[in-house]
């Protein structure tokens, strides 16, 4: 029997930093994201860039929380794809390092392992180029259902393109298997048909979303909090979590709201997989304390800052009983109109 089992995509990073990357600013040029932060990278074409640093390690969202899980002490698996290449094989290897069972991961000789190019310049920002491979074919007939089903969490990290395909099937087949649910999704499963997407959320257990996220699944501006949540709860019975980047994090499980915000010495090298390490840090104490949403959070930011604190995913993340500086968490009942968030 599992604690939890993780699904989503299993990646190569491939970290880039150089000085040679022009960060521009322009309000005619940007993604047009709602939290779209107005700079850009500009190379010049035709031309080679030296680059300072370059390295190698592993993402992935799935494989990330895998990580924290495995570390605070969960009898932990990881259920994805990758392909039949070099990078395949490490992210394999490394998982094992982590005591991370293998036995779901599938390889795939159709596409390469997914692969992620992140490029900075001077500073913490960053631009990820995203290469969706093997993670995003695992269909129906690649998971060992009989399996899985001996586990008490599944965890289910960001999913694209095909593997979206999976979503229903998994939140439905955890329900009937009395299994809980904590579930990440991206804007491409935020975009099924309404009432798709309402049926499978009413299943989850614990609900994590970003405020670009939770704006554009509720149709409400990110800044209107109090709606935000009032809409989620609507559909979605269970705890919902909405980070903020540096501004913290608002949590309700639909009697109080909880907030708080990050330490503010906390050192920041690289924000890749900061998502995923709160995610996680948070369930893993969900889990334990049979749903202590503060101590939750506080672990949760703890695991982040970190993870924050060096460079790759899946570095600093905290191990079971290391001790921690804890933030305070501002507690509010769900009928106060007047939401306080802590600054």
């Amino acid at each position: 029997m599992y604690d939890i089992i993780t699904f989503g995509s299993a990646a190569q990073d491939v970290h880039v930093k150089s000085k040679a990357f022009k960060i521009l600013t322009d309000p005619k040029v940007g993604s047009g994201k709602v939290l779209d932060s107005g700079k850009d990278i500009c190379l010049s074409l035709g031309t080679k860039v030296d680059v300072e640093d370059i390295s190698f390690l592993t993402g992935g969202g799935g494989t990330n929380t895998a990580a924290t899980f495995a570390k605070q002490g969960f009898k932990t698996a990881f259920c994805g794809a990758i392909g039949a290449d070099i990078s395949g094989l490490e992210i394999v290897r490394e998982l094992r390092q982590f005591k991370i069972d293998t036995r779901f991961v599938v390889k795939k000789k159709e596409k390469s392992t997914n692969t992620s190019v992140v490029i900075s310049s001077s500073g913490t920002d960053r631009t990820i180029m995203v290469y969706r491979g093997a993670s995003d074919i695992l269909t129906e007939k690649d998971i060992q259902w009989k399996k899985v089903k001996k586990t008490k969490w599944f965890y289910l990290a960001p999913f694209a393109n095909l593997l979206c395909d999976m979503f229903g099937k998994i939140v439905e087949f955890a329900k009937e298997n009395k299994i809980k649910i904590a579930v990440n999704p991206s804007l491409q499963q935020l975009s099924m048909p309404t009432e798709d997407l309402k049926k499978i959320l009413s299943k989850v257990d614990v609900l994590f979303l970003n405020q670009e996220e939770a704006s554009y699944l509720t149709k409400i501006s990110f800044e209107d909090e109090l709606s935000i949540f009032k809409k989620i709860d609507e559909f979605c019975p269970g705890v919902c979590v909405m980070t903020k980047g540096g501004n913290g994090v608002t949590v309700s499980d639909g009697k109080y709201f909880y907030s708080a915000m990050p330490d503010e010495n906390r050192k920041v090298v690289d924000t890749t997989g900061a998502g995923d390490s709160f995610a996680s840090g948070f369930l893993s104490e969900y889990i334990r304390t049979n749903g202590d949403i503060e101590k939750s959070i506080q672990l949760g930011l703890a695991n982040s800052a970190g993870n924050l604190s060096q460079l790759g995913a899946k570095s600093g993340l905290l191990s079971k009983g290391e001790e921690f500086k804890r933030v305070k968490v501002l507690k509010q009942s769900c009928s106060d109109n007047n939401l306080c968030i802590i600054k």
